[in-house]
């Protein structure tokens, strides 16, 4: 039998909703709701690309030059964006996560991820997959494993497709509760932050896309009276809607139009990403969290 690049298949399903998780990377492949792919995905028969519904360990987005200082001491990681000469998204895309357990509607899977070239340190990592006539629930868990306290982030990078298959979101309406944006340099690394106010990254209220080219961090988030914050995405006919919420462990994003993925892919869906600290909190400190031995931390988001 064929084994598919992303490894196993975890189906779950809960009333409409029809999910598939990966062991590759642990990450979510395709999301359904009746006929509709809420997720931008990708087929069975491909390695994924473009970080499609990847989860983003220890860190999140960017670290400037792989470098960073913790406790002290220096730190050179491996540069997995060459072509800007940063660390991009971590460490576990493309490991395996096991399944520890299982049931028709939610799955867990745990990875151990151990001291390596760059980051010395022990982390038994979980993430909880559960679908409910709701939608969607995400649940991450991080577990200090080693003897030495360590810096921990986490992100997530699902694409989202309201609009029919093959078009793209020009059209779909976007609401971001983000009064600020992130700027940053031509490598993708922060400089600074500005109002959203009077620029095309303002998406307050909800409006089309257009053609604003977004690769950009967003910050200062709006929160409703649970606590969390909601990002909708919607299709131009308004028929149908997604709503991405999360807990207070979630305090960024980064929102993606696609537009630098291969031709036949770009602006199909776009990546809207939570994120617990900003690109390059390794180096800045900003938001990071550092987890003492044996402390658990735990973060969630979902899909409604």
């Amino acid at each position: 039998m064929m084994r598919p690049p992303s490894g196993e298949q975890f189906e779950l399903e809960s009333g409409e909703w029809r999910l598939t998780v990966v062991e590759v990377g642990g990450g979510l492949r395709a999301l359904r709701r009746g006929d509709w792919h809420v997720l931008d995905g990708y087929p069975v028969d491909r390695m994924c690309n473009g970080g499609r519904g990847q989860p983003l360990m220890p860190w999140p987005n960017r670290i400037d030059g792989g470098r960073y200082t913790f406790d002290g001491k220096p730190y050179q990681l491996a540069l997995t964006e060459p072509l800007r000469g940063n660390a991009i998204h971590g460490l576990t895309r493309w490991t395996h996560w096991r399944p520890v357990e299982r049931g028709a509607a939610r799955i867990v899977l745990e990875h151990a991820l151990d001291p390596q070239p760059g980051y010395p340190f022990s982390l038994t990592l979980r993430l909880r997959y559960e679908l409910t006539e709701q939608g969607l629930t995400v649940r991450t868990s991080a577990t200090n494993a080693g003897v030495v306290r360590c810096p921990f982030g986490v992100g997530f990078h699902p694409y989202f497709s309201c609009e029919p298959s093959g078009a793209p979101v020009d059209a779909s309406l976007l609401k971001l509760p983000a009064s600020e944006y992130v700027l940053a340099d031509a490598r993708g690394i922060p400089t600074g932050r500005a109002p959203v106010e009077g620029t095309p990254f303002d998406f307050r209220r909800p409006r089309p896309i257009g053609d604003v080219v977004l690769d950009h961090g967003f910050a200062d988030l709006a929160r409703d009276s649970d606590g969390r914050a909601r990002v909708e995405l919607g299709s131009s006919d308004q028929r149908r809607r997604v709503t991405l919420w999360f807990d207070d462990g979630y305090r960024y994003l980064q929102v993606f139009t696609g537009d630098t993925l291969p031709q036949a892919e770009r602006r199909l869906g776009v990546a809207i990403e939570p994120m617990t600290c900003p690109a390059n909190a390794f180096a800045t400190g900003e938001s990071l969290r550092v987890l003492d031995p044996g402390e658990t931390w735990h973060c969630e988001w979902g899909i409604a």
